[in-house]
């Protein structure tokens, strides 16, 4: 296609040529292309290719970079929607002699990773279970960390695993009648809180975003 649109550009010009017929000379007239419109058709061909490369590579990568984005929210949200399940099911019964429902106030170099333990209902385990949210500096970056175990039993049998990495920040906060609480103590407070806010942040494509969700413990109070 480029070699024909440069024909067309140029004027035709005939080369004569000579064949001899007989003994005798005829002038035939041919047309080709030379090798400055070769090397033109191919800075031109050069030029589109590169182009459409770098066409598809800002596109590949804005791409990628959505799809990296959309899976940070989806895990954003799932951990958030994991966390108010099992603080309306929080138990407000004891374990041995205390309530086993703790924020502590944390943060690695200004940035918020509060510890969260709790007894709730877990959809893992039969019966109650112990579950705890901390942070960790994993490879220079925090990392969300959930552990879990039978109320009655060891924490050497519980689980532990991964539930968001590279975060910037968790921040989990209780609500009594003065206002919000960045630690809890259900033990000294003889109780669960009214309500507990959990806020997770992170960064998508240079930006700092806060996702958070409230929940208030279900079981042992009227619906």
């Amino acid at each position: 296609m480029i070699l024909t649109w440069v024909s067309f550009l140029r004027t035709p010009t005939p080369h004569p040529r000579f064949h001899f017929r007989g003994g005798g000379v005829s002038p035939t007239s041919e047309s080709g292309f030379t090798l400055l419109e070769l090397l033109l058709a191919f800075a031109l061909l050069s030029i589109l290719l590169g182009a459409l490369y770098s066409t598809f590579f800002l596109s590949h990568k804005a791409m990628e970079g959505m799809d990296q984005s959309l899976v940070k929210l989806q895990e954003c949200r799932m951990a958030l929607d994991t966390l108010c399940r099992e603080i309306e099911s929080a138990s407000d019964s004891k374990v041995g002699k205390n309530f086993l429902f703790k924020i502590e106030d944390r943060d690695f170099y200004g940035k918020q990773a509060s510890r969260f333990v709790l007894v709730t209902f877990s959809p893992l385990m039969l019966g109650t279970s112990t579950v705890s949210y901390e942070v960790e500096e994993i490879e220079g970056s925090l990392t969300l960390l959930k552990k879990i175990h039978s109320t009655y039993g060891s924490e050497a049998e519980g689980k532990g695993f991964e539930v968001l990495e590279g975060i910037d920040a968790f921040l989990v906060e209780a609500r009594d009648g003065s206002g919000w609480a960045r630690t809890w103590d259900a033990s000294e407070r003889k109780g669960l809180p009214d309500e507990v806010r959990i806020t997770i942040t992170v960064s998508l494509k240079d930006r700092r975003l806060s996702f958070f969700e409230r929940a208030r413990p279900q079981i042992g109070r009227p619906i």
